[in-house]
């Protein structure tokens, strides 16, 4: 199924044809109307006229967070307030948010590209689709919201916690696409087996998860509490928020919506561009963008990208599901750590659920890794030498794939924190 099946399926020439003359427009809007641009593309000689090709792309300077919150908070807008009808903002949870405007058109461009996300991954217009993301500043939830609205989908606006409620109402309402994170997405499963609710109670049968990365562990988990068909997609606020990419039924790569996104790969500590299939930082231009236009901007996610036509008919690139994120990744004994090599590995042992910590601390001059994993039966605390057993068998399975020894430690179930957004796995104490 496609939503605009001529853009999903359009021809790579013709694509980059549409990609430069859509750069070129960018780069003439940032450069007249944001003095942060114009600087930074006068420092490497590159004025609009001088843009003769993709390549050229490679010349222009990276944006950074740093350099949205230092022009915080409008600083970076290329239309003036009275144009833009919409604002979102990150949390803000390590500085100052990063703040994005939009204008009508940028909003109409967002509902699309969702739109485009949601048909890929099997929504249509008889679905009831229930969004468990918090409505807010965050992006996830308008945006999934508007995208489900324009396919003519049903939609319940729950947003997150008061999970009894949510599960009462998917069992009433009948449900039948969940949006929300995946960990929430299990928190949920664990809620209505407490409840007595089985997924044959239920009408659901496809989901869409954001926010966060998973696993396919992770998403193995989810089809099988819940029956569905899990789907990964993704973008970010600063970009547009979700649409950036997403899964088609295939389910081998996200679809990168690339006539509205120059997607590229770089090594993130010498920024040198990367060739496909090749594994690194995900840097992404907008070239559709009016309000809050970004050239070259370092999303900090680790993937790698796949330009070969998908099964599904798609020409658009895909990108590998974000295996960390490059200012997340832990360096333990200088090994590089992410929570998804951890999450891998748990995730479909047995007698241990879903649900885990990384804990880093320093002892003397040497760094250690505890991960706190729970059990999916606390009785199993009795049972010592099983215990010992289990304790053992994980933390080969650790060792096989980072290359360190961690201590595992098996805790009662239910223990471990839950979140109705993104999960909090890891703890650093070591500053």
């Amino acid at each position: 199924m496609f939503w605009a099946k001529e853009q999903e399926c359009i021809q790579r020439d013709d694509l980059k044809n549409l990609q430069l003359l859509r750069l070129k427009e960018t780069i003439t809007r940032v450069y007249n109307h944001v003095p942060f641009y114009k600087k930074r593309l006068d420092s490497v000689g590159l004025s609009p006229e001088k843009i003769s090709s993709l390549e050229d792309l490679k010349e222009i300077p990276f944006t950074t967070k740093d350099d949205i919150r230092e022009h915080y908070p409008y600083g970076l807008f290329a239309e003036p307030m009275k144009k833009i009808v919409r604002i979102h903002a990150s949390s803000g949870t390590t500085g100052k948010p990063t703040v994005v405007g939009y204008t009508k058109n940028d909003l109409n461009t967002w509902s699309e590209l969702v739109a485009r996300v949601i048909v890929a991954a099997g929504g249509n217009e008889n679905d009831i689709a229930q969004v468990a993301f918090g409505y807010g500043l965050f992006t996830g939830a308008f945006g999934l919201h508007y995208g489900l609205e324009k396919i003519g989908a049903t939609v319940v606006p729950t947003s997150s916690g008061n999970t009894e409620k949510q599960i009462m109402l998917m069992k009433d309402f009948e449900t039948t696409l969940l949006v929300s994170t995946p960990s929430y997405a299990l928190y949920m499963a664990e809620v209505a087996q407490e409840m007595g609710i089985k997924k044959c109670d239920l009408k659901l049968r496809l989901g869409l998860f954001g926010a966060e990365g998973s696993t396919e562990e992770m998403r193995n988990e989810l089809e099988q509490r819940w029956g569905i068909i899990a789907t990964e997609n993704y973008g970010m606020s600063e970009l547009i928020g979700p649409g950036v990419s997403g899964e088609c039924m295939v389910k081998n790569g996200m679809h990168i919506a690339e006539d509205h996104f120059i997607p590229e790969i770089i090594d993130p500590e010498t920024g040198k561009v990367l060739d496909w299939g090749e594994k690194g930082e995900l840097v992404i231009t907008t070239i559709t963008k009016e309000g809050f236009p970004l050239l070259r901007y370092r999303t900090k996610d680790i993937t790698w990208l796949n330009n070969d036509p998908c099964n599904c008919g798609r020409t658009l690139a895909r990108m590998a599901k974000v295996q960390g994120r490059s200012d997340d990744m832990l360096i333990i004994k200088g090994v590089n750590v992410f929570p998804s090599q951890i999450e891998s590995v748990l995730i479909g042992t047995e007698h241990i659920g879903p649900h885990y910590q990384m804990i880093v601390r320093k002892k003397g001059y040497v760094d250690t890794l505890e991960v706190l994993v729970e059990l999916t039966d606390g009785r199993m605390l009795e049972k010592f030498s099983e215990l010992e057993n289990l304790e053992r068998t994980i933390k080969h399975k650790l060792y096989t794939v980072l290359g360190l020894d961690a201590k595992v430690k098996l805790v009662e179930p239910k223990t471990i924190q839950r979140s109705t957004g993104k999960a909090r796995r890891v703890i650093d104490l070591r500053n």
